[in-house]
């Protein structure tokens, strides 16, 4: 997260009309991206035999992949953390389920007994030199044992750079090669998991997307995930 809340507040109550006017290129809408964020997480979470009970949503702007992380099977409780305080209210507002909860950073105390962290991008708008203190941040709020799930835009893919430079709220985007996020996680003490690429090919090619599991070794994707466990 930019450091400033302000700036995000500014963009908070028109969020989702900014990111699909510029996911327009790809044929599909946020909605689309966050629920298949989450379906390649879920088979993640089921290879390593994961069913976290509680989720930190790390930067969680208006709290929609907040709501959509209450409806993974086990999940009892998620709680969002965000800087801007605009969309900390938008996000309580729009809150349809007893299982979110949603805070500021600054109002967040990490405690050390969540399962699981989710965060989507959010690095790249966090300034170099902060963004060690934000993984150690995540790295507090977790359990012993604990997976962090680190989504971010994969600069390799030139497509990825074209749509973040159709995004008003890219402006400050600093994005981070998936070797400078793995680095980034060992850092703050987490063991690394592994690493896999997704969305690969726009609307109009679709029939193409079953074959995606088998590229997702392969640094060709939209945006890529980094897995990693806080050690026990």
């Amino acid at each position: 997260m930019n450091t400033s809340s302000s700036y995000f507040d500014t963009f908070a109550d028109n969020y989702d009309a900014h990111l699909n006017a510029a996911l327009s290129l790809t044929g599909e809408d946020k909605e689309y991206f966050a629920s298949a964020r989450l379906k390649a997480l879920r088979g993640k979470l089921k290879s390593l035999r994961e069913n976290p009970r509680t989720v930190l949503d790390y930067g969680c702007g208006t709290g929609d992949t907040s709501q959509l992380l209450c409806q993974v099977p086990g999940v009892r409780n998620v709680v969002g953390v965000e800087l801007s305080t605009r969309s900390v209210e938008i996000a309580r507002q729009q809150d349809r389920s007893r299982k979110c909860s949603f805070f500021s950073t600054i109002e967040y105390r990490p405690d050390g007994s969540t399962d699981m962290a989710y965060c989507n991008g959010v690095f790249h708008h966090i300034p170099v030199p902060e963004r060690i203190g934000a993984v150690e941040y995540i790295y507090r709020c977790l359990r012993p044992g604990g997976v962090l799930a680190l989504w971010e835009n994969n600069p390799w893919n030139p497509a990825t750079r074209f749509i973040m430079s159709r995004c008003a709220f890219d402006d400050d985007a600093i994005m981070l090669t998936p070797r400078e996020a793995c680095g980034l996680v060992r850092k703050g003490g987490f063991d690394l998991l592994g690493v896999d690429y997704h969305f690969l090919f726009p609307r109009f090619l679709k029939w193409l997307r079953p074959v995606e599991f088998a590229l997702s070794r392969l640094p060709l994707g939209g945006q890529y995930q980094v897995l990693c466990r806080k050690p026990i």
